[in-house]
């Protein structure tokens, strides 16, 4: 653990997800098939479409209505039914099939296991702190088996802008009733969460998997989220 700033008393852990407290790669690989399943399922016309294609049909979507990005659930549903009206498909069909390609992506997207060790941890750091997740993605934290030992959770879109903008910390602050500054927020992103959490007035916790170099640090950096055992 690498130290760069201060801490000040912490009364709460904030952890954001993915990546995080998991490897979201092969979750997302999964969820990403599991949609072009479907949709080869229920519109035969997507069959040579690939996930590039899809992404595309959102980056379209979030150029004409930028916001969207905030609620990235939304994005990818109204992603995929602009998609199929492009390919021909009538928008009351294209909304039906995108309801459905969306579902089978969310049952695979939510199907995480946390290791027992992440597990372990969490209980230990949930008798001493007050434990909530901030999250930009739709990882569900009672699919998971953690969420009894959270308060609550936070996503981008249904609670308001996505990190690194400082809605949700700012929520969850008073949703707590505690100051900003008691909060140790601790997430893989710098962008998202070092960033994130400083716009808020947190403290931040840095899980760095590739030894950056950023031009502005958090208050403590880590490689490994075991060394949170350091807060006990």
């Amino acid at each position: 653990m690498q130290l760069f700033k201060g801490l000040s008393p912490i009364r709460v852990l904030s952890f954001d997800l993915d990546d995080t407290l998991y490897d979201n790669k092969p979750v997302i690989a999964a969820a990403e098939q599991a949609m072009l399943n479907a949709l080869a399922k229920y519109a035969p016309c997507t069959v040579t479409t690939d996930s590039e294609f899809w992404w595309q049909q959102r980056r379209l979507l979030a150029k004409a209505t930028p916001q969207i990005r905030h609620d990235i659930g939304r994005w990818r549903l109204l992603g995929v039914e602009a998609g199929l009206v492009a390919l021909g498909l009538a928008q009351c069909e294209a909304g039906e099939i995108a309801e459905l390609a969306y579902d089978a992506f969310l049952t695979e997207r939510t199907r995480i296991s946390v290791q027992p060790k992440i597990k372990q941890l969490l209980s230990a750091l949930a008798k001493q702190y007050r434990l909530i997740a901030i999250t930009n993605g739709n990882a569900c934290i009672q699919k998971m088996g953690i969420g009894e030992l959270f308060e609550f959770s936070l996503q981008a879109g249904p609670d308001g802008r996505m990190k690194p903008y400082a809605d949700l910390f700012l929520l969850a602050a008073a949703r707590l009733k505690v100051p900003p500054a008691e909060i140790l927020h601790i997430g893989d992103s710098h962008r998202a969460d070092v960033l994130g959490a400083l716009n808020a007035g947190c403290q931040t916790a840095w899980l760095d998997h590739h030894n950056s170099q950023v031009p502005v640090l958090p208050h403590i950096r880590i490689q490994h989220i075991n060394e949170l055992t350091a807060l006990i």
